[in-house]
Parts: structure tokens; C-alpha cells; sequence
């Protein structure tokens, strides 16, 4: 697995969009919480102020801190169906057995087909 970071310090929070849950609490004031981060909250009287103090305590989270971003490159899997893959391109029994298959689809797509018109005359008379 191949990992490549990139690391940014920052004073302030970035400029970015945050989902914030706003609850009202049993004593009357609300908290702000930020779901990316649950352990960051702001309390406050209303919601403006509990807003203001959870964007405070980003801020001041983000001092100490820094944001790395990480790419991390997908493990390569082989797929356990490629080892039939091109197995029988040499039988000369391969293009017969597709010509059966389309042979069989049409016949299937033949008999779906008049099947839907008598549904269509049936819900006609009705």
C-alpha cells in the first residue's frame, strides 16, 4: 500500500464548510457540535454564541495541531475470474456455442415479446 501525505500548517481554521449539530440542552443552553470532529463543541446562551465558541475552539484546536491530507493508493487485487479469461480461444467448438447462445436470445426475446403484446391486447379489452 503506498501511502503519500501532504501537510498544512495553518493558524486559523481553513476556509471551508463544516456540518455543525445544534442541540438545545436541559438547562437552556445549546451546543454546537462539529460532526467531523464530535469532541469539538461551543456552548453557549443561543445559538450565534455556542456557533462563535465552537469556531473559537477550532481556531485554537488547530494551533497545536495540523491537518495532513492522505492519498492512499488502492491494493492491487487480482481478480479471480481473470485466470478463465481467454481459456477457450483456441476451441473450435467456442463460435458454435455463442451462435446457440444468440439463437436462444432471440427465441427467449421472441417469445417475451408476444407475451407482452397479449398483455397489451388483454389490458385493451378491459
Amino acid at each position: 500500500m503506498n501511502l503519500t501525505g501532504k501537510t498544512t500548517h495553518l493558524t486559523t481554521a481553513p476556509n471551508s464548510t463544516y456540518d455543525v449539530l445544534i442541540e438545545n440542552q436541559p438547562d437552556g443552553t445549546v451546543k454546537a457540535t462539529l460532526l467531523d470532529l464530535p469532541d469539538c463543541q461551543g456552548l453557549g446562551n443561543t445559538q450565534t454564541e455556542a456557533i462563535e465558541k465552537l469556531t473559537q475552539s477550532l481556531q485554537t484546536r488547530l494551533e497545536t495541531a495540523k491537518i495532513v491530507t492522505l492519498e492512499i493508493e488502492a491494493p492491487k487485487v487480482k481478480n479471480p475470474w481473470m485466470k478463465f479469461a481467454g481459456m477457450f480461444k483456441d476451441d473450435p467448438q467456442f463460435d458454435e456455442m455463442l451462435e446457440y447462445i444468440e439463437e436462444d436470445r432471440r427465441e427467449v426475446d421472441a417469445q417475451m415479446e408476444k407475451y407482452y403484446q397479449q398483455l397489451d391486447a388483454e389490458n385493451e379489452t378491459k
